[in-house]
């Protein structure tokens, strides 16, 4: 019965930890023009400069988040304090929730997880103002383990699969990474 109940947090956590960004692989790195929506305002021209820094941040925060997630899946410390840092909600509480869930089962996360983000695309004018990433993620590597014994849960074997992850832009100025979902369907 654990073993069968594993296997479903461990497609859970599988799915959670490698959440990223969305979409394609270019981008204009020229000048963006924006006007209000009532067509009203002048318009206002955005510099390539300001995307740029936006696509760095975004991706800064994005590994900030892979780094912080497998440090708290490996220590099984579903508030470690770099979660916070990096992620918001609502997607720090889908990474607090999957590393309670396996911690409640006895199990942690080991191994390596390879990434190659790519940003697809930035939209300086939303409100708030976000940046969609892609990732090929290398989860073969990454393992679910029982912490007692070092066995690997069944069911929990990592895949090289698409991930899509979204960057937002928050008041005070912070990209943290708010949504992400894993495509383990497709492969990369």
């Amino acid at each position: 019965m654990r073993g069968r109940q594993l296997r479903g947090v461990a497609t859970y956590l599988a799915t959670v930890a490698v959440l990223g960004a969305a979409a394609g692989c270019g981008t204009d790195r020229g000048a963006t023009t924006a006007t209000a929506a009532d067509g009203t305002a002048p318009a206002r021209v955005r510099s390539g400069g300001d995307e740029q820094t936006a696509r760095k941040l975004a991706l800064t925060a994005y590994s900030g988040y892979l780094a912080a997630s497998r440090k708290a899946s490996g220590r099984s410390d579903p508030h470690h304090p770099e979660l916070s840092t990096f992620l918001a909600d609502p997607l720090l509480t889908r990474v607090r929730l999957a590393i309670r869930t396996a911690k409640e089962h006895g199990a942690v996360r080991v191994g390596t997880l390879v990434s190659d983000p790519t940003v697809t695309s930035v939209d300086l004018d939303a409100v708030p103002p976000t940046v969609e990433i892609q990732d090929c993620l290398d989860a073969t590597g990454w393992r679910l383990i029982y912490a007692r014994d070092k066995r690997v849960v069944p069911g929990s074997r990592g895949t090289r699969h698409l991930a899509t992850a979204t960057a937002t832009r928050y008041p005070d100025g912070r990209w943290l990474i708010s949504a992400g979902a894993s495509h383990e369907d497709q492969p990369c």
